[in-house]
């Protein structure tokens, strides 16, 4: 009697969805985002669209096309097109699940059936991630099929995208519930789910760039005695020469040290100064953002981690070898073109922080957000009056 219940519920909001041919037109351009996936290519000579061929160092010989492909699943597919794209569309289509459900007209017929009230609420909530669920599964598979035919390499990774994506919309679905639930409204539950949605990601952004800024700070603090030592040994076998010619030596003898100058290796090696400044400043900028790095990470401590969610796809599709080349590559040709890449041991160290989080850690306070936002939506659906 339950299952028949909840499949009929099901079918009832499929329904629904189906009428509003949001489904259907989501479905189109998922379909559409799989041709257009499955028109770049690269081959021998260079990068291809289509029929046409650029050539460039951008070819097999430094990615293969397995690579490539998989490349272009994570850097547009999964970020862009599911994580942007595809989620609002599908915020789009499901924000109204919960607002029409508690709707006058609409709940009442169904509250006088034998059918438990948060049973009721979570079908339908399930019901709308069912919707996303199909969406992310159609450009999965149909970027399996391109992998597999123009690739030769059939990547069954590819479907972790299903489970990783849909946790990442389950997190914003479930505050778009909350807020559906709160204000009966679908356009107010869709604009405040959209803005708690740029709060995430302003919140994710914030705390990368203090902990870029903080572990920029302690590569100085790591370099700066090096750099402080090399200045000093200049400096002491600058005196030495001038001991040597039986010239005077600031802070010896009758020799006063400049004005603000501690000793005479600086005052014969003004960058020493500099080197010991860089180093102080260096000491300061890393208690500031070190303090900033604590308190953003608090706060999306008990936040859900929709960006690392999505970067867990990543982690298990492909692997550093497949992309050493291509990042060689780049690395030559801004070096070629005179660009500043920058120093590489501060990326290797921001990306080592995230890599550091497990998946158990990103998902499991993920979902401890959802659940209790889940279970106070339960609450107020259980003892509200309709």
């Amino acid at each position: 009697m339950i299952l028949m219940q909840t499949k009929a519920m099901f079918i009832d909001a499929y329904r629904e969805l189906n009428a509003k041919k949001l489904f259907w037109i989501t479905l189109g351009l998922n379909l559409l985002a799989v041709i257009l996936f499955a028109s770049l290519g690269i081959n021998e000579r260079g990068f291809s669209v289509l029929f046409w061929t650029f050539e460039g160092r951008f070819n097999t010989s430094t990615l293969s096309q397995a690579a490539f492909y998989k490349l272009e699943f994570l850097i547009w597919g999964v970020p862009w097109w599911l994580g942007r794209i595809t989620t609002t569309l599908a915020l789009i289509s499901t924000a109204s699940i919960i607002p029409d459900l508690v709707s006058g007209g609409t709940i009442e017929p169904l509250l006088s059936k034998p059918i438990g009230r948060v049973r009721l609420f979570l079908t339908k909530y399930l019901t709308g991630l069912l919707f996303v669920a199909v969406q992310i599964f159609v450009f999965s598979f149909g970027s399996f099929l391109v992998l597999g035919i123009r690739a030769g390499s059939w990547e069954f990774g590819l479907f972790l995208a299903v489970p990783i994506v849909l946790a990442f919309f389950s997190y914003i679905f479930a505050f778009c519930a909350f807020m559906g639930l709160l204000t009966r409204s679908t356009i107010a539950a869709l604009l405040l789910t959209m803005l708690f949605w740029f709060t995430l990601f302003v919140v994710h952004t914030g705390e990368g760039i203090m902990i870029f800024q903080r572990e920029e700070a302690a590569l100085r603090m790591e370099d700066g005695p090096e750099k402080i030592a090399a200045q000093e040994r200049f400096a002491t076998r600058r005196i030495e020469q001038l001991r040597e010619q039986g010239r005077p030596i600031p802070g010896e003898g009758d020799e006063p040290l400049p004005e603000g100058i501690p000793d005479a290796l600086q005052a014969i090696n003004p960058t020493l100064g500099s080197a010991r400044e860089e180093l102080a400043s260096a000491e300061t900028a890393y208690e500031t953002w070190s303090t900033w790095a604590r308190v953003t990470s608090g706060l999306k401590f008990v936040l859900p981690k929709t960006q690392e969610t999505i970067g867990l796809l990543e982690r298990n599709l492909i692997s550093e070898d497949e992309v050493s080349g291509l990042t060689d590559m780049i690395e030559q040709m801004n070096q070629e073109g005179g660009g500043n890449s920058g120093d590489p041991r501060l990326g290797e160290r921001v990306e080592a922080v995230y890599d550091a989080r497990s998946i158990g850690w990103i998902l499991g306070t993920s979902f401890v957000f959802e659940g209790v936002l889940l279970g106070v939506c339960c609450l107020i659906f259980a003892r509200r009056d309709f």
